[in-house]
């Protein structure tokens, strides 16, 4: 990675390649997605005998101009079938070459009567989700005919979801849109690889996960590379880069606290050098996610992974805007597989935190943790300067006797999604809530923060959950959230993965 545009000048702060821009009307923060939308494929079944076929086949293409007219003006990508199904041949034909256009969901369009068998041969042909969408046109009987290719599908157990309705209601729109990105985000995960740098960190046994499991449910494999790795690589990292990355945290963080011990420039370029040798190396093992141990060899010994946790995270660094690649501190397996899923869903940086404190009087808790949470968060700005004017570099506590900066900032206040997976008796289950990161004036602010580890960056959590409840049944000691309101999207993805959904409310 070349060092041009180090201030942003050749960026206007905009999005880097592969990033487009999208508001969502759930959220009230601007979204930096990753790729391409959800891509829908729409295929509309008809009657299997030709005389009637031949008398309702404008008013299925009509009807099926309508819905994709309506998808694509809400952005979403259509591959549209090349045929209406009305036969045995068209019905596996016309799936599979819908399929072969790489949609994360199927629209199986039923504006009329349609022969079930039609279904069961179209699903044969595609391998992915499946949406039963149905007109409610009482001209024809399109809710009849979806049920009864429901039913078929129930009978020999092949997932699928319902919607009926309007294409004209934005409603309708909505709902297919929440199922398409929930798909979109669950096949983000197969294929990919998650990059596990040391081993279990102090014993934590919900930072480790079964990758047999992994693979079978969510098809990621798991790379292990040794921590050395980074030590290594760290001592061979370009000089000037790391030195250009120094000046510019100094310039544009709202302050480096040298001390001379805990934290000095040569402690800081140490981290930056391990910022880079990560870098290195998720691009040389196409590393699609990670996670790093750091507790206790590197933080005794070598210094804190906080700065390359807290970067890697972010949407850029010194040379400019980059893919944010989600990096779980402590080598959180099942935390990393959540901000993962929450990243393709939200497409924004996640946030990943120890639940560190209840705050009974304010009915508050304290969401913080050393290093991890993206500076990006501070403010949650497309200008990394309006961040990075919130964030301190504070030299490391008692904990980390190698030292280092701590990336210390408090995150904005705004509506939020809060989620971890986590295992009961071996089976995965999502825990989730919405909930309220809330700010208060300074002195406030600062008196919560002494009351934990002021050093460390925190999140002043409301959430809509009782805290008896969340104490009894949360499966974790690290929780993590996305702007904005996203359980609908989080709830299809789990069943859609077969996860089960264990939802906290008050």
């Amino acid at each position: 990675m070349g060092r041009a545009g180090l201030d942003f000048a050749n960026h206007a702060n905009g999005p880097g390649p592969g990033w487009y821009l999208l508001s969502e009307s759930n959220s009230p923060t601007t979204h930096l997605r990753e790729g391409r939308m959800a891509r829908i494929g729409v295929i509309s079944i008809s009657d299997g005998r030709d005389y009637v076929h031949a008398g309702i086949a404008d008013f299925i293409a009509t009807a099926e101009d309508r819905l994709v007219e309506a998808l694509t003006a809400a952005g979403h990508d259509v591959v549209r079938g090349a045929e209406l199904i009305s036969d045995n041949a068209l019905a596996s034909s016309v799936a599979r070459t819908v399929a072969v256009g790489g949609v994360d969901l199927t629209i199986l369009h039923y504006a009329v009567w349609a022969f079930p068998h039609f279904t069961m041969l179209a699903a044969g042909a595609t391998p992915g989700p499946l949406l039963l969408l149905s007109n409610i046109d009482p001209v024809q009987p399109g809710m009849v005919g979806m049920l009864a290719a429901g039913g078929a599908l129930d009978q020999i157990g092949r997932g699928h979801s319902r919607l009926w309705g309007d294409p004209s209601d934005p409603a309708l729109i909505e709902a297919i849109g929440v199922r398409a990105r929930a798909a979109a985000a669950v096949s983000g995960l197969r294929g990919s690889t998650f990059g596990r740098f040391g081993g279990r960190p102090m014993g934590m046994n919900t930072a480790v996960a079964n990758t047999d499991q992994w693979q079978r449910l969510f098809g990621i494999d798991v790379e292990e590379i040794d921590q050395w790795e980074i030590v290594r690589r760290a001592e061979l990292a370009d000089a000037a880069e790391t030195k250009a990355a120094r000046e510019w945290l100094e310039r544009h963080t709202a302050g480096v606290h040298y001390d001379g011990a805990k934290l000095t420039p040569e402690l800081l370029e140490r981290q930056i050098r391990s910022y880079l040798a990560v870098r290195e190396l998720i691009a040389e093992r196409r590393l699609d996610f990670s996670g790093i141990k750091g507790q206790p060899e590197l933080t005794q010994y070598f210094a804190t992974m906080d700065v390359t946790e807290a970067f890697l995270n972010d949407p850029y660094d010194w040379n400019g805007p980059k893919l944010p690649h989600v990096c779980a501190t402590e080598a959180d397996m099942d935390g990393a597989l959540t901000m993962q899923l929450l990243k393709q869903i939200a497409g924004t940086p996640v946030l990943f935190a120890d639940v560190r404190h209840y705050h009974a009087d304010r009915d508050i808790w304290d969401l913080c943790n050393s290093g991890q949470h993206a500076t990006w968060f501070a403010a949650r700005s497309s200008d990394p300067m309006e961040n990075l004017a919130k964030v301190h570099l504070y030299p490391e506590v008692f904990f980390f006797p190698a030292g280092g900066a701590s990336v210390h900032h408090l995150a904005a206040p705004g509506q939020m999604t809060l989620a971890r997976l986590t295992r009961i008796d071996g089976s995965y289950r999502m825990q989730l809530m919405l909930g309220e990161f809330e700010n208060y004036d300074q002195q406030t602010n600062e008196a919560l923060m002494r009351q934990s580890t002021r050093e460390w960056p925190h999140a002043f959590a409301r959430l809509d959950a009782r805290a008896e409840d969340f104490l009894s049944r949360f499966g974790a000691n690290h929780i993590h959230a996305v702007p904005g309101d996203y359980r609908a999207t989080v709830r299809a993805a789990c069943e859609l993965l077969d996860v089960t959904l264990d939802e906290f409310a008050r």
